[in-house]
């Protein structure tokens, strides 16, 4: 089995067939045993002291005649499961009578508290909702697109065209040279924290994954890698990218950082990454398990894979 990693492992069925099918989505969404995923400004709401993703039933949606669509997440055991933005709401957790345990949460303090699979429920969530929210008019003609399918599409009712949700590909690769790996600081959130992590990028239009590793370290650092090869991948709704891991070997050692991008850029060898890792290392910060950088890390630091 390969690693799942935080924000994948969903366990909905999409339900592609059904979303197709305006008359079924319309009874599923006042079905009285549907179950609603609320998000606030992005944030998702959980219950409980040892966190849980507050679904909510039809009608306490219904109720609250939101303008906002609800989303089409998928089945579980035959049973609707949507995502609905109540951000229009004054004062969500008043408006929806909430009292206890339940709250809104930041989704990456969320993706440290649920298990994987409902991590992967709100890495869907989160991304369909983002994209709704800033994909509002067609970019064709201009004019206001619709939800349809359950909102995995938007549709203009001018042109017709028809518009997806967006997934943008960026390669994060720990490059390595013998017993030492190359970590860098972006130029702003890393530098920061005085965190180090592996090397990412977007990939370009026409460009495979491996021509993506070797110029994004070439652009960043300056050096040359040879080999690539692939690790694993990670949905990171912020908002809605997918984190392609991979491990390269690096034909060259010199380092010339891009000021622009980065902040430093250094080796550093596998003891001291080990001794970071188990965060016994105060000269050198790694990023915690909820990143797939800190697996590509991990996998070199314990098992050689390189």
């Amino acid at each position: 089995m390969s690693l799942i990693h935080t924000f994948a492992g969903n366990p909905l069925d999409r339900a592609d067939a059904q979303r197709r099918d305006p008359e079924w989505l319309a009874a599923a969404a006042g079905e009285p045993g549907s179950r609603y995923l609320a998000f606030s400004n992005l944030n998702v709401l959980l219950t409980g002291d040892e966190p849980e993703l507050g679904w909510l039933s039809s009608q306490v949606i219904q109720d609250l005649r939101l303008n906002a669509a609800p989303i089409l997440l998928g089945l579980d055991d035959g049973v609707a499961h949507f995502a609905i933005d109540v951000s229009e709401l004054a004062d969500p957790e008043h408006e929806l009578n909430l009292d206890g345990d339940w709250r809104f949460e930041d989704c990456r303090s969320a993706g440290m508290l649920l298990s994987t699979e409902r991590t992967g429920i709100v890495a869907q969530s989160r991304s369909q909702i983002d994209w709704h929210r800033r994909h509002r008019f067609c970019s064709v003609c201009g004019a206001r697109s619709e939800p349809e399918r359950g909102g995995h599409v938007r549709r203009c009712p001018a042109c017709r065209a028809e518009h997806f949700p967006r997934t943008d590909p960026v390669a994060i690769m720990l490059i390595t040279n013998g017993e030492d790996c190359l970590l860098g600081q972006s130029a702003g959130r890393l530098a920061r924290t005085g965190m180090y992590s592996a090397l990412a990028g977007f990939i370009d239009q026409g460009e495979s994954i491996e021509e993506a590793v070797r110029r994004e370290v070439r652009e960043e650092a300056g050096v040359e890698v040879g080999e690539v090869g692939y690790h694993s991948s990670q949905p990171w709704p912020f908002p809605s990218s997918l984190m392609i891991g991979c491990h390269g070997k690096a034909t060259s050692t010199d380092i010339e950082i891009d000021p622009n991008e980065m902040a430093d850029v250094s080796w550093f060898s596998r003891s001291d990454v080990r001794r970071a890792l188990d965060q016994a290392n105060p000269d050198l910060k790694v990023p915690g398990p909820i990143a797939i950088a800190h697996h590509l890390i991990k996998a070199w630091v314990e098992d050689g894979v390189a």
